[in-house]
């Protein structure tokens, strides 16, 4: 099921539109919060709804270990298991597998569960099976993400293999469509390309994955301790080589400056925990950049997190208050403070939609680097 972008306005390479799909319009630009086990930590699902989340991000390493891609699929999906109704898009697992340092060959990758310490080996037609049994609307092919820096030898060898892996992860997809057919499935496959921060290794992945012809691309190995100087290079060189007319997703970017300079690039999709885990911290944003609840100053602070926020948070309690729970460590404050940052941080993106459509996008771009560069 190919996915296409309608480009409502453009301003620069920076764009905006709509991602149409069986279940329905996902706006773009589009930050996705991670729910890794099947909930966006401390959330549930009428928060999301609550919020006007349209997509979030389910972890296939983790749900295929617990409860088990099998009893997901068992009990609705992901969308019946959550009661979600809105999209839902499964990583392949291969960032926390290759975390894991595994033992990794042509075939696939074998590690061992973080939960009870069993075997696992994972190949890239398994990490379509298990996608397709845990039913998300988007899937993602299984790739090898070597960490920054690495040797040019490892990011090249990463490249090949993530070359090879897409080309059975996509076969095994398209041979899956009659099965998905029988279940009432209507997913999408999205190829991932790889390189590191080198422009030329970037490029090459980019038009190998594009030549499979994937149904969205995402570019992945980026954001894993490069600089944001070496990330931009390496971004745009692959952005170069992926369709105008299909989405593009720059995996685990969750920062407002990275965000705001791949939107300028022509990225239309992000992910990252940085909210939820950020909230869990004490640490807030805000339209002054990062706040610690956590400081003496705010004991006595009537005042709301963000005072230019509209969130439900923020309508209506303190700093003093919050700073109280999260001292405490009261559950309520993880999960007050993760409603704040995950709306802050797609109430943001929502700005640059609208930044882009008035045609005040490089304005935009540069009041939020002047905060958060």
């Amino acid at each position: 099921m190919k996915l296409t972008i309608d480009v409502e306005a453009r301003d620069g390479a920076a764009r905006t539109g709509s991602i149409t799909t069986p279940r329905g319009v996902l706006p773009t630009p589009l930050f996705m919060p991670v729910g890794t086990r099947a909930a966006v930590k401390t959330l549930d699902s009428a928060d999301l709804e609550a919020l006007g989340i349209p997509l979030i991000l389910g972890n296939t390493y983790h749900l295929m270990l617990r409860p088990g891609a099998q009893l997901v699929a068992d009990m609705g999906g992901l969308h019946g298991f959550m009661d979600w109704s809105g999209h839902v898009l499964t990583d392949s697992g291969g960032y926390q597998i290759f975390s894991l340092e595994p033992k990794v060959t042509d075939d696939g990758a074998t590690f061992r569960s973080t939960y009870d310490g069993d075997r696992h080996h994972l190949t890239p037609e398994s990490a379509v099976e298990i996608q397709t049994l845990l039913g998300a609307d988007i899937q993602m092919v299984l790739d090898v993400c070597p960490p920054l820096p690495s040797p040019p030898k490892v990011v090249q060898a990463a490249v090949e293999r993530t070359a090879a892996w897409a080309a059975r992860g996509r076969a095994a997809f398209v041979a899956g469509a009659a099965e998905r057919q029988d279940r009432g499935l209507e997913q999408a496959q999205f190829g991932i390309s790889q390189g590191g921060t080198d422009v030329v290794l970037r490029a090459e992945s980019a038009r190998r994955t594009v030549d499979l012809g994937f149904d969205g691309y995402a570019i992945g190995g980026l954001s894993v301790g490069e600089s944001r100087d070496e990330m931009l290079p390496a971004l745009a060189s692959a952005l170069e080589h992926l369709p105008e007319d299909q989405p593009r997703y720059l995996m685990g970017v969750g920062d407002p400056a990275s965000i705001v300079e791949a939107v300028a690039l022509g990225v239309d999709m992000f992910d990252c925990v940085l909210p939820t885990r950020h909230a869990r911290h004490g640490t807030i944003l805000t339209s002054e950049g990062k706040l610690s609840i956590r400081r003496l100053e705010f004991e006595r602070d009537e005042r709301p997190l963000d005072e230019s926020c509209g969130c439900r948070v923020c309508a209506r309690w303190s700093r003093s208050y919050l700073r109280h729970l999260h001292r405490l460590k009261e559950p309520t404050a993880d999960r007050l403070l993760t409603i704040h940052n995950v709306a802050w941080l797609s109430e943001l993106v929502v700005g640059m939609r609208s930044a882009i459509r008035e045609g005040r996008f490089e304005a935009e771009r540069r009041r939020i680097l002047d905060v958060w560069g």
